[in-house]
This record gives C-alpha cells, sequence and structure tokens, in this order.
C-alpha cells in the first residue's frame, strides 16, 4: 500500500516520542488503500502542526486514518481540557424525542433515544467521558456503569455523581459477559485502533437480545465535502476510523448484530465549529463566514439533514436471541 509520506507536509515536533501505526484495512484486513485527505491536528497537543491521512480501502470503503499514533502513543493527542471529559455543568432529563423533532434529525443523541428502546435495564456506557449520560440513566432508573480510557475523567464520575466507573477499555475484567441490556458507544467507536474487536467484546457482554448503540461522525457527509481538512468530524489523529453508513452497518453485521435502524442526526454546532475552523486556517471561501451566524447554520444543517447527508448518524443493533 502506498503511503502518504508525513514528512513532505511541514511538521512541529511533538513533545514526547510517538511510535507510529502503519494498519492493514479495520474492517476487511486488506493492506491496499488510497489517501482521500490530510489534515493537520486542530487541538493544541502533542501532534500540533503535524499532519495526518486519512485513506480509503480500495476493497470495503472503510476509510481511516494511516498511518497513525500507535496505542501506547495516542494519549498524548488528547489534551487535558479535552471536551468529553469535563465533569458536565448541567446535567439534562432524560426525555421521549416528539415525531417533530425525529422528523427535522434535531433530536438529541442521549436524550430520548432509550426510552424507545425499552424499560430500564443494565446499561454500559462505553467511553462514558465526563459521566453525563451516565447520570442522566441513572436518574431514569437505568443500571449503569461507565468505561473510559481517561483515568481522571473516571474518576470524577465516581466522586461527582458517586457512580460505577472503570478505567480502560474492553475486555476489562470486572465486566461479566451477558451482563448488560444495553451497550452504548457514544462517539467512541471512532477513537479506538481496533473497532471490530471492541464491538465483538460488547456483543458478548449483552445478554441475548441486548441493543448496541452507536454514534459517530458520517465523513460521507456533505459538510467533509465542504470543508475537507477543516471539517469538525474529523479531529485528526483522535479519530482513527471515520465511518460512512455503509461502512458502519458493514462492520456491525461483521462483529454478528443485527442492525435495526441506522438514521442521521444534524449537528448545527458541528457546522458552526467546521466554518471557525476554516476561517482561521483563512480559508478563501467566502460562504464560510455566513454559517459562523447560528440561524445559517441551523438552516444548512436542515438542509443537509434532507439530503440525507448529516454530519452525524446513530445505529441501534441487536445481539440475536
Amino acid at each position: 500500500m502506498m503511503l502518504p509520506r508525513l514528512t513532505e507536509r511541514p511538521l512541529a515536533a511533538p513533545a514526547e516520542p510517538v511510535a507510529w501505526d502503519e494498519t492493514e484495512c479495520p474492517l476487511c484486513g486488506r493492506n491496499d488503500a488510497a489517501c482521500v485527505q490530510e489534515a493537520q491536528d486542530p487541538t493544541p497537543t502533542a501532534g500540533e502542526g503535524l499532519w495526518f491521512a486519512v485513506v480509503e480501502c480500495r476493497h470495503c470503503s472503510l476509510r481511516y486514518t494511516n498511518p497513525r499514533p500507535d496505542a501506547a502513543s495516542i494519549g498524548a493527542f488528547y489534551p487535558s481540557d479535552y471536551k468529553p471529559h469535563r465533569r458536565p455543568r448541567k446535567i439534562q432529563l432524560a426525555r421521549a424525542t416528539s415525531w417533530l423533532g425525529r422528523f427535522s434529525g434535531r433530536s438529541p443523541e442521549r436524550r430520548g433515544l432509550l426510552p424507545w428502546i425499552g424499560p430500564p435495564g443494565r446499561l454500559l456506557d462505553f467511553g462514558c467521558g465526563g459521566g453525563s449520560f451516565l447520570k442522566r440513566m441513572a436518574d431514569q432508573g437505568w443500571q449503569v456503569t461507565g468505561l473510559d480510557a481517561a483515568v481522571g475523567a473516571v474518576q470524577d464520575v465516581q466522586e461527582s455523581f458517586g457512580l460505577k466507573a472503570l478505567a480502560g477499555t474492553l475486555p476489562h475484567d470486572d465486566l461479566e459477559p451477558g451482563s448488560f441490556d444495553v451497550v452504548t458507544m457514544w462517539h467512541s467507536l471512532e477513537h479506538v485502533h481496533d473497532p471490530l474487536a471492541i464491538l465483538g467484546e460488547a456483543y458478548q457482554l449483552l445478554a441475548p437480545g441486548g441493543k448496541l448503540i452507536v454514534a459517530c461522525p458520517n465523513i460521507e457527509s456533505t459538510s467533509f465535502r465542504w470543508f475537507g481538512p477543516a471539517w469538525f468530524g474529523l479531529d485528526l489523529p483522535r479519530h482513527l476510523t471515520h465511518f460512512t453508513p455503509k461502512t458502519l452497518r458493514d462492520a456491525l453485521e461483521s462483529a454478528g448484530y443485527a442492525v435495526e435502524s441506522l438514521r442521521l442526526i444534524r449537528q448545527n454546532d458541528w457546522l458552526r465549529s467546521s466554518a471557525k475552523l476554516a476561517v482561521r486556517r483563512q480559508s478563501d471561501a467566502i460562504w464560510h463566514r455566513p454559517l459562523l451566524w447560528k440561524p445559517v447554520a441551523k438552516l444548512v444543517a436542515w438542509l443537509t439533514y434532507v439530503w440525507g447527508q448529516s454530519d452525524c448518524m446513530i445505529a441501534v443493533a441487536q445481539r440475536p436471541l
């Protein structure tokens, strides 16, 4: 496979040595891919100034970051104030999503979905971050467990909410097979080095008939085509796998799940964040600046949803009985 040479771009030396991993396709295991996008790390971390490449497998069409920091090095690319790891300022109650919200694509990702799945049960949140979702679900009667690789975030969940949270990833010695009715992965699957292995481990943790919920960016979105390296959902190198609706479905089915639904979600803030990054990088596209205005971003985000090319997607899959 012809890999992009990172040294062809001007680089800033990382603060700590980084071990690089050149990987085969995480979905089909082939070693035949072409570069589709290069972008800088947008976050002030060890990778500030570094360029990374997204490649597309010529066989299964999965897109993934390659080369990438290995599992021992990737932690250096997460800033200490990484937003998903912060303690939430305000916890919003979970509520059922209205039919209008679902029709318009506006329904909040982590609220309103589980009441449609069934009564409260045992829930594992993989990549629990600051714990806001865990707290909402615990307040709704769910028996919750959080799991996150960020030790500080796990400690905050334990100390702030008194909820069960574990440090690490899957597999985990403290989690028993068949012990959960629902496993959620809110924007966490794209962060792992081996998504199929993680999906397989989650499958083992689910009771027969249990549900898996995965939310992740959609690299087939209109916003990615508009913004390219400035697209908010790219977030290199923290995002290691870049799914489309097809490749997300393929990954779930390869891991043994029956996919019940896969729908798009519009993200007004993502559109504005992409425009901000593009403007900060001195983009010469005159239409980027109007998208900084919230009403314009809302309208355009709704249009991309109508076109079937929103920034985000949510899949609900089941471990068969």
